[in-house]
């Protein structure tokens, strides 16, 4: 008998556990034997920005400790509760799953840097619409890399849909409008455009992803109805930069954070939510179809904060 896999509120937690163990121990040194002082709100708020909450998230959190505790003994169970409220305040109105109904054909484009997670999002999402009865179509955008196109090929088979591809180094702009005709030939109602993965201080990449975009509009002027921004989970704060380079980019609607398996820095996506607010569509801890969830601002603070489900 195989061993049954665990929840996905517990994998959650243990991909998160760098950042709860971080914050658990910075509390335990700062609060031992000790009220809460102005200067152990500072310590605290200083050990909440080193988890890569942030300043205003930590500042926040210090503040409602101050509120109901100042000059009291507080626990490391009250100083997890706050922080569990406040990052759940904070990501709470964010939460929303990806919507592709509407106009068709809907065309979403997933965009990020190498090795953020961007194709197996873009793969698990086609096997999820292609379940609930949808027809997409996968256009393997990434002509850089042959990896890349096999890949969406894979998951294209996984899904049984079609995918549009091209020869290495093909113009990715050009795909994305061929993608787009077969679509309204064939009547797809939903297509999925992978890029190729850029770092966010490239400008010649960056320039060929507003190309693909302008090609897109060219085609279909409303296009594209989404552009899914997919932030790897260990990244930490550089996923601020990522997010603003991309928005400049691309005009980004959401979010998907990966990777939350490992050994995440899971405080940067609240960092990300407060500078950008950008709807959060997804979060992924693993390799598998099941293990991109719709994110839950609740069960994240929770996992985050070291808290029980």
């Amino acid at each position: 008998m195989s061993e049954k896999k665990p929840g996905f509120f517990s994998r959650l937690a243990q991909g998160l556990k760098r950042s709860s163990t971080q914050l658990g121990d910075s509390v335990t040194a700062i609060f031992t034997k000790r009220k809460l002082d102005a200067a152990a709100l500072e310590e605290l708020e200083d050990a909440l920005i080193a988890a890569d909450l942030g300043a205003p998230a930590a500042a926040r959190v210090t503040e409602r400790l101050a509120r109901d505790r100042f000059d009291k003994e507080v626990t490391d169970e009250e100083v997890r509760a706050a922080l569990a409220e406040v990052v759940s305040e904070t990501l709470m109105p964010l939460q929303c799953e990806l919507n592709v109904t509407g106009m068709s054909p809907q065309v979403v484009v997933f965009v990020g840097v190498n090795g953020s997670g961007k194709t197996t999002t873009l793969g698990k999402i086609a096997v999820k619409l292609k379940r609930e009865g949808r027809n997409p179509l996968l256009a393997a955008g990434d002509t850089f890399r042959a990896a890349a196109i096999e890949q969406v090929s894979v998951w294209g088979e996984r899904a049984g849909a079609p995918v549009i591809k091209r020869e290495i180094g093909a113009d990715a702009a050009g795909l994305a409008f061929d993608a787009l005709e077969t679509a309204e030939r064939d009547g797809h109602d939903v297509v999925l455009i992978d890029t190729a993965g850029r770092l966010q201080n490239k400008a010649e990449l960056m320039d060929e992803l507003r190309k693909v975009i302008r090609v897109i509009k060219k085609k279909m002027p409303e296009a594209p109805h989404h552009v899914v921004l997919v932030l790897d989970g260990t990244v930490g704060s550089n996923a601020v930069s990522q997010a603003e380079a991309f928005l400049e980019a691309a005009n980004v609607t959401g979010v998907v954070m990966t990777k939350l398996d490992g050994t995440a820095k899971g405080g940067a996506l609240v960092q990300v939510a407060e500078k950008f607010k950008l709807p959060i569509h997804y979060i992924g801890i693993g390799e598998g179809e099941e293990d991109l969830q719709p994110f839950s601002a609740r069960d994240f603070s929770r996992a985050l904060a070291g808290l029980e489900d």
